[in-house]
């Protein structure tokens, strides 16, 4: 990106999954930096990293090591974010948090920038980056609800598992080695890590993603109902989630299916309206097999949508299948594309 002013930066979980995808995206994008400080929890400071072929040493983080920080991105747990965030903001930084500790806080914006880039202007130091699997749907069903209106969204997912950290892409290739090999084996992490029962992952499907609230449906799902609603500033929106785990590395899919408030739309307007969507890339030729697949999203930054039709009862009724990177659309480049936002709108000096 073209900026001649350039920003003291700092990653907040340098060394996990996002936190390595951040600093590549960083990168990657050329973002204007003239500092960058990487930071991590104390069992982690002292490891190495390499940022534009320059060794960066990875740094505890402390209330103090955010003076003189102009953009913080955290990706280290909810209660990091939490008690370190506030500090960031007091020494001046303004937080891109990827945690779901600030995303249903009234004062703080929940920002996917295709969506709703102008909310960056109410914050008050802390903006929040939403959960995965919302910022692949809500970017796909933007465009439509702006010309065609919205009235409900039934949503069913399938997450890969790096959506719950390295050690469960790990426990899902020793399981499918075990499986194959015929040896025996103990599930550890999924589908929540530290809770009371685990279950194979390999050559399966787990509908439990995050823990399950009183009203049957998981965190999970709440998030992907409550965020919907919040990012597209429609507090009456009827929306429907049911998440699940499969055994693909990376690359979350959605099939998803939403009613608008126009008669008479035919799939081909979505088509044509998604084809120049921001974000979106359009693979939809069901007579060529060509639609979206996780096995060929991952490493790219945009949401891929295909499978676009008609439903057959409701009028107003469409489906489409929905693709994208879980670590970098739904963590990492989300989070540099707000960096890139503040810096473009002039909120970050």
């Amino acid at each position: 990106m073209e900026q001649k002013k350039r920003f003291h930066v700092a990653v907040v979980g340098a060394t996990g999954a996002v936190g390595q995808q951040m600093i590549q995206t960083l990168e990657n994008r050329d973002f204007p930096i003239e500092k960058l400080t990487l930071l991590s929890s104390s069992r982690s400071a002292g490891s190495k990293v390499t940022f534009k072929g320059k060794e960066y040493i990875v740094e505890e983080a402390k209330p103090e090591s955010f003076k003189g920080v102009d953009i913080a991105l955290f990706s280290a747990g909810g209660s990091i974010s939490k008690e370190l965030a506030p500090h960031a903001v007091k020494h001046g930084a303004i937080c891109v948090d990827n945690t779901s500790a600030f995303r249903m806080d009234e004062n703080v914006p929940l920002v996917v920038p295709e969506v709703n880039e102008q909310d960056l202007f109410s914050h008050n130091g802390i903006i929040a980056n939403p959960n995965c699997s919302t910022i692949q749907m809500v970017v796909a069903l933007e465009p439509i609800r702006n010309k065609y209106g919205l009235s409900k969204v039934l949503v069913s997912t399938y997450q890969a598992v790096s959506g719950s950290g390295a050690a469960a892409v790990e426990e899902l290739m020793g399981q499918t080695k075990s499986i194959i090999s015929g040896e025996s084996f103990e599930p550890k992490i999924l589908p929540v890590k530290g809770d009371k029962k685990h279950y194979q992952i390999a050559f399966n499907a787990i509908p439990q993603i995050d823990v399950f609230t009183e009203n049957g449906f998981t965190y999970e799902e709440m998030k992907m109902i409550n965020e919907t609603k919040k990012i597209m500033h429609m507090p009456d929106l009827s929306v429907a989630a049911t998440c699940v785990r499969l055994p693909v590395a990376t690359g979350h899919s959605e099939s998803v299916y939403f009613e608008i408030e126009t008669e008479g739309v035919k799939a081909a307007d979505l088509k044509d309206l998604l084809h120049d969507a921001p974000g979106v890339v359009l693979q939809d030729d069901p007579e060529n097999q060509i639609y979206p697949m996780p096995a060929d999203c991952v490493g790219k930054n945009d949401v891929f949508v295909g499978r676009i039709r008609n439903d057959l009862d409701k009028g107003t009724g469409f489906h489409m299948w929905v693709v994208s990177d879980n670590l970098l659309k739904g963590a990492a480049w989300n989070s540099v594309q707000i960096a890139e936002s503040l810096v473009k709108l002039e909120i970050v000096k």
